[in-house]
C-alpha cells in the first residue's frame, strides 16, 4: 500500500478515504491520531492491528462539537456541556454513558465492550474539516506503533505508518504536545484517569471538585483507564527519569553514569554541562509547557542504536508537569529516582 502525504487543503480526500472505511493519520493541537470512522467496525479493527494495540484498550471518537454529545452519548450530565463549551475544541476528553441503541451506533469494538464512550473536539482547523466533511465521529487513538512514542509531526507518522495506511495529513507539528486530559464524568465527584493539556487546576476551577484516578498516584494501585496499564512511549533505550532538588544534582547524577552509549534530556541551559555524553534539551523547567511540547519529539530523537540509555531531568507534578511526568513515568516503566 502506498500512504499518501496530504497538506492540510486536501481535507475533502481525508473524509473521502474515512468513508470508504481507510485509515488517516490526523493532526491535532495534542499529538498525530490515526483516523478512521467510529461507525465503521472493520476499520475500527484496522487500528488495532496496524499500532499492534490491545484490544481492552479503547479508542476516543472525535466530533465536530458538543452537539454530537447527545447523539453519540445518553444521560449528558450538565457538567459535560458546561465544560464543552470552556474547553472545545481542546485537549480534554470526557468519559461519558454510551448510546447503545438505534442506528447508527458506536460499536463495542470502539468502546472494548465497555458502557461508556470517551469524545473529544480536537483543536486543529483541518482535523475538524475532515470530521465534518466525513460526516462520522473518528476514532483515533495517537498515530504510532503500541508502545513507542507518540507521533507530533507527519514525518513521525510516515515513520511508524508508511505503507500501513492510506493517507497522512500533515498540518504541521503539534502545539501542545501530549495526548488529552481524560476526564470521567460517569462517577462522583467526575475523575481524572489521563492528565493532558487541561490541567487538574483548571477543572477546578469549572467543577470545584475533581479528583485524579488513584492509579496515577498511589503505587500498585490499577488505572481505571485501560490504556495507562501498559508501558508507553519508550524509546529503545533504558530511560531512567531523576527528579532532583536542582540542576547540580542532576548534573552530578549523570556524571556518574559512563558516557558510552548514555544520553541526557535535560532543560534549556543546561546543554553543557554533561560532557562526553549526547544531550538534548526538551524544555524550560519554569514553562512545563514547552517540555510537553517537546517531549515526545525528544524521545524520538534520542531513539539511535548507539544509544542504550537515557537520563531524563523530570519537572514538578503540578499543572501541566502532572502530564509530562505520567507520560515520562510510563516511558521508564513506572521508575522515578529521587536525589
Amino acid at each position: 500500500m502506498k500512504t499518501l502525504l496530504l497538506t492540510s487543503a486536501e481535507a475533502e480526500k481525508a473524509a473521502s478515504i474515512l468513508r470508504s472505511g481507510g485509515l488517516v493519520a490526523l493532526p491535532t493541537e495534542t499529538v498525530y491520531g490515526l483516523g478512521a470512522s467510529a461507525l465503521e467496525e472493520e476499520a475500527v479493527k484496522r487500528i488495532f492491528e496496524v499500532k499492534g494495540r490491545p484490544q481492552d484498550n479503547p479508542l476516543i471518537i472525535h466530533v465536530a462539537g458538543p452537539e454530537a454529545l447527545s447523539e453519540w452519548c445518553e444521560a449528558v450530565p450538565e457538567s459535560a456541556y458546561i465544560l464543552a463549551e470552556r474547553y472545545w475544541p481542546g485537549p480534554l476528553t470526557l468519559v461519558l454513558r454510551c448510546r447503545k441503541t438505534g442506528e447508527p451506533h458506536i460499536p463495542d469494538r470502539v468502546t472494548a465492550g465497555l458502557d461508556t464512550v470517551a469524545v473529544r473536539c480536537p483543536d486543529h482547523p483541518a482535523t475538524l474539516e475532515v470530521i465534518r466533511l466525513a460526516g462520522v465521529p473518528v476514532a483515533a487513538p495517537s498515530a504510532n506503533l503500541s508502545g513507542k512514542p507518540s507521533t507530533t509531526t507527519a514525518l513521525h507518522c510516515l515513520h511508524d505508518l508508511e505503507g500501513k495506511v492510506e493517507a497522512i495529513l500533515d498540518g504541521g507539528p503539534c502545539r501542545v504536545g501530549l495526548e488529552s486530559t481524560i476526564l470521567d464524568l460517569t462517577v462522583t465527584p467526575p475523575r481524572v484517569l489521563r492528565p493532558g493539556g487541561i490541567t487538574l487546576e483548571q477543572l477546578r476551577e469549572s467543577l470545584r471538585e475533581v479528583e485524579l484516578d488513584r492509579g496515577l498516584v498511589l503505587p500498585g494501585e490499577t488505572p481505571k483507564a485501560p490504556g495507562m496499564k501498559y508501558r508507553h512511549y519508550a524509546p529503545s533505550a533504558e530511560l531512567t527519569l531523576v527528579r532532583c532538588r536542582d540542576a547540580e544534582a542532576f548534573i552530578q547524577y549523570a556524571k556518574g553514569v559512563p558516557d558510552e552509549g548514555t544520553a541526557v534530556l535535560c532543560w534549556t541551559g543546561e546543554e553543557n554541562a554533561f560532557p562526553g555524553k549526547q544531550v538534548l534539551a526538551y524544555g524550560r523547567g519554569d514553562e512545563p509547557e514547552t517540555l510537553a511540547a517537546h517531549v515526545f519529539a525528544a524521545l524520538r530523537e534520542l531513539d539511535r542504536p548507539e544509544i542504550s540509555r537515557i537520563l531524563v531531568r523530570c519537572p514538578e507534578e503540578d499543572g501541566v508537569g502532572l502530564a509530562v511526568v505520567n507520560r515520562l513515568k510510563k516511558a521508564a516503566g513506572g521508575k522515578i529516582l529521587c536525589l
